[in-house]
This record gives C-alpha cells, sequence and structure tokens, in this order.
C-alpha cells in the first residue's frame, strides 16, 4: 500500500504567504520560502506553491522565487498560477519545480494537459479543479474561484486523466478555509472512478479530518494551509497520529 501523503500548500501574493477563506478575506501568514523550509524540515511529504493571482491578472508565475525555493528546501514541489503555455512548464522545471499545476488554462484549452503529459511526462502535470457544490452538483471554477465554468466536477476529472494529467488536486471551495472536514464524499467518488491519485484540499481543521479524508474519502494525499501556517497542527504530531490509527503514513 501506498503511503498517504502529507501536503502543505503555500498560497502566494507577492512573495507572501497568504490564506483566506471560501477563496476570500486573504491574511498573511508568512515569508514563503522560510515557511517552505520549515514544513521540509518537520518532515511534510510534498510542498505546493500557488501563485493565486496570476491568472487572474494575466501574468507569469515568479520564476526568481521557484529558484529560491529548489535551492533551499529538498522535498518534492509543485508550481501552479499563470501557467499558459509549454514554455512556461519548461521555465518552471528548469528553475527547480517538480510538479506543474494547470487549473484555468485546462479548462479554457484541455490540450495542454496532453502536450505537457507528452513532452515532460505525465507525472508533471497536476490538473487543480477548484469546484463549487451548487444547485446539486459540483461545477468548477477558474480564476482561483472567480468565474464560474461550464465542466462538472466529476466528468471533467475523467476527461483530465484521459488527457493524460498524472495527479488531481481538488479543492472544494465551499470547504476551503472552514476547518470542518473535506468533502469526503465527494473525494470518494473520484478515487472509485480514477486510477490517477487525487489530492484532497480544503477543509482540514484537525487531526481526525486528516484520517477521515484517507478512510472515508480514501484520498491518496491531503493538502492543507492554515492549519500548518498558524501552528495549529504540527506536521510530527499529524502523522504520528495518522500512523497510530493504522493509515500508512512517512515519518521522517
Amino acid at each position: 500500500m501506498l503511503a498517504k501523503r502529507i501536503i502543505p500548500c503555500l498560497d502566494v501574493k507577492d512573495g507572501m504567504t497568504v490564506k483566506g477563506t471560501n477563496f476570500v478575506n486573504l491574511r498573511e501568514a508568512g515569508d514563503a520560502v522560510e515557511l517552505g523550509v520549515r514544513y521540509s524540515e518537520q518532515g511534510a511529504d510534498e510542498l505546493v506553491f500557488l501563485d493565486i493571482t496570476a491568472s487572474h491578472e494575466k501574468r507569469k508565475t515568479f520564476t526568481e522565487l521557484v529558484k529560491r525555493i529548489a535551492a533551499n528546501i529538498n522535498i518534492p514541489f509543485t508550481i501552479g498560477g499563470g501557467i499558459s503555455e509549454l514554455s512556461d512548464v519548461d521555465r518552471l522545471l528548469n528553475a527547480g519545480a517538480d510538479k506543474i499545476s494547470v487549473n484555468s488554462t485546462a479548462i479554457r484549452h484541455p490540450e495542454i494537459i496532453g502536450k505537457i503529459a507528452k513532452n515532460f511526462g505525465s507525472q508533471v502535470c497536476v490538473c487543480a479543479i477548484d469546484a463549487n457544490f451548487e444547485n446539486g452538483k459540483w461545477t468548477c471554477y477558474t480564476s482561483g474561484g472567480r468565474h464560474r465554468s461550464d465542466k462538472e466536477l466529476f466528468s471533467w476529472a475523467k476527461e483530465v486523466q484521459e488527457l493524460g494529467a498524472g495527479e488531481i488536486l481538488f479543492t472544494s471551495m465551499n470547504h476551503d478555509g472552514v476547518k470542518t472536514g473535506f468533502a469526503n464524499e465527494a473525494l470518494r467518488r473520484l478515487s472509485e472512478e480514477l486510477s490517477i491519485p487525487i489530492i484532497a484540499s480544503g477543509g482540514a481543521g484537525t487531526k481526525e479530518h486528516f484520517k477521515d479524508v484517507f478512510v472515508e474519502g480514501k484520498a491518496d494525499a491531503a493538502l492543507a494551509a492554515s492549519v500548518f501556517h498558524f501552528g495549529e497542527i504540527p506536521i510530527p504530531d499529524l502523522k504520528s497520529y495518522l500512523r497510530s490509527e493504522g493509515i500508512s503514513i512517512r515519518i521522517k
């Protein structure tokens, strides 16, 4: 059985890590590189850095920050935000990123998923899906949750897998920052219907929520932000708890 992964997510705006609730009301949480180093030392399995306003502001993700991250941490990390063409992927991988996350561009131009997989390997391509449960279904959003698309979560996730993505990072906008637990029912369906790994995002508030997302949600990895940024759940304590609950987890 593959070990489950714990992934701190750093939403970056102007070089600083920020965190909000339901994608709004952002507050600063610290320097992105310093936090990344801390999480690496604490035993995080991977990191995700998202330039949260790049797509909305139609600019490129910061190459210099990626170089600083790569020079200071020794665990895999994913970069997302503002990636719209293969040259962006090439630039960020050369700067030291291990994986690339696409979201808005993938919805607008799905062919980019296949191009990334073909040119760099499917393991490099993480397709992020931000979805909101409304009117009885999960609707996908773009531009950091600003714009509703015509995509439905489960059909889009299947398409993403068929196009060649190596992983899906699913964020429930309804659960984001609320700390009442992950969207386990939707996650379980994704895990059962797809063969690629599913990273759960949105809703972590307690150590029990992480256990539930692995047991009930059948997620392969759990991503969280504020509970790590503000010291509410230390990663070593979380991993010890999960192992004591019989969940396969790597402990540093």
